[in-house]
């Protein structure tokens, strides 16, 4: 390595290779890493063509460094802001005493009437 890199540095690469895994970025002139698929960008990623492209210059963020084994683990996702948690629902929340009135108080009512028949039925 040309360079010493540490986890946390951020620094811009270009895009030197793509693999169905992940891409291969160079730091410098001898120096290239890789960011796996799950680090390219957040959320799901099938093919990494579709966010990257060879000689691309992106901004990355050192994960780790194994110098025995002179491997960089990049991060791209690392260098950008998180996007906010999809709401689930946006309603108003009903308890389900609420939802079941709402809906159904037809059924209740005329089990209701039925309940009284019943009784004076069981009274004779």
């Amino acid at each position: 390595m040309k360079k010493q890199y540490q986890a946390g540095d951020v620094v811009v690469g270009k895009v030197t290779g793509i693999q169905p895994y992940g891409a291969f970025v160079a730091l410098d002139e001898e120096t290239q890493g890789l960011v796996h698929i799950s680090e390219i960008t957040y959320g799901y990623v099938k093919e990494v063509s579709e966010f990257l492209a060879i000689g691309q210059e992106v901004n990355v963020k050192v994960l780790e460094v194994d110098e025995q084994a002179n491997k960089i683990s990049l991060s791209i996702r690392a260098t950008q802001e998180k996007p906010p948690a999809p709401r689930k629902d946006s309603g108003s929340r009903q308890s389900l005493q609420s939802r079941v009135d709402e809906r159904d108080s037809e059924g209740f009512n005329s089990l209701r009437d039925k309940m009284q028949e019943w009784i004076k039925k069981s009274g004779q």
